[in-house]
């Protein structure tokens, strides 16, 4: 068989005018320009309506909507929020409102509690590894696991059991910390542990009992949390493996209890895409009808943006 192999006719194409097309980008998608002088309101209502800038303003509206219909909002974090200076902010929020309870990992409530305890964290980890010295510092070890234990002999979870202590030991830098701020204020804070991811395990004084009944009891709380989700807001910053997992647990707890938890927003806010945040936050939790955004970038840039555009919200 032969084939045709002369060069194809261009002037029998069919084309269209432009005006009678549809396009996904037109020019009221541009972004505004700043002058001198321009507020962050202004700034936040020049973004583009084009990818991120669309999302920003979704997550934002999620969240802006939760606060004023009164409806659940939980931050679930890792611990490089704490790392990168957010803690300020996070505060802030809780005190306004707009986030009504706190999930961590593990290595948060170290970093948060350093921070309160000595006003500073995050250890040079190369440097102190080469030694055998690194996750060696005493009074981190002996008040995390000391508290916990303490705590659940009270029936706490890991997280109220940390915030007690905290407050109680009127350390200098309190009023820095995520867990204290929180418990003062009423807030949950839930902290979900895998043995052995966090440096407070390799000490003597660490209570594998109790970290297991503090954490689990923690778990039930996320999902009690879990279960008034709905027409409110989850958002994951920053972990890209642990809570995403407990999350997609406590939400399943909470639906097979029977509870209508189906139309929330899913936002996760990381600098890379992860495959857990990506298919257990943003994606297998909405597909009954709720809203999955993905926030890429620095979190130290990003989520003071968040930030200030909520409150610019709510204050509206």
């Amino acid at each position: 068989m032969r084939f045709e192999s002369d060069p194809i006719d261009l002037t029998r194409l069919t084309t269209s005018s432009i005006k009678n097309e549809s396009r996904k980008v037109d020019i009221g998608h541009f972004a505004k320009p700043l002058h001198s002088g321009s507020s962050f309101k202004d700034f936040f209502e020049g973004l583009p309506l084009i990818l991120a800038g669309s999302e920003m303003r979704r997550a934002v509206d999620s969240f802006v909507a939760a606060h004023k219909e009164k409806k659940m909002s939980i931050l679930a974090m890792g611990a490089h929020p704490i790392k990168v200076g957010l803690s300020p902010i996070i505060i802030q929020l809780l005190n306004k409102g707009v986030i009504k309870a706190v999930a961590m990992n593990g290595a948060g409530i170290i970093h948060d509690l350093e921070i309160a305890m000595a006003g500073k964290t995050s250890e040079d980890v190369d440097m102190q590894l080469e030694s055998g010295g690194f996750g060696m510092s005493e009074e981190t070890a002996c008040v995390i696991n000391s508290a916990i234990v303490e705590g659940v002999k009270r029936g706490w979870g890991i997280g109220k059991s940390l915030a007690k202590r905290i407050l109680e030991a009127n350390y200098p830098y309190a009023g820095a910390s995520i867990l204290a701020s929180a418990e003062k204020l009423g807030a949950p804070v839930t902290v979900h542990v895998a043995i052995g991811t966090d440096v407070v395990h390799m000490h003597p004084t660490a209570d594998g009992g109790a970290i297991g009944e503090g954490s689990h009891r923690d778990f039930r709380t996320l999902a009690t949390l879990v279960s008034q989700l709905e027409g409110g807001v989850y958002f994951n910053l920053g972990s890209a493996v642990i809570l995403p997992e407990v999350f997609l647990k406590a939400l399943t707890v909470a639906r097979n209890l029977g509870y209508p938890v189906r139309r929330f927003t899913a936002i996760n806010m990381d600098f890379i895409r992860h495959y857990r945040p990506t298919v257990n936050v943003v994606e297998r939790p909405t597909r009954l009808g709720g809203t999955g955004i993905t926030l890429i970038g620095h979190h130290e840039i990003m989520f003071p943006l968040l930030a200030a555009a909520i409150l610019e919200g709510i204050s509206a």
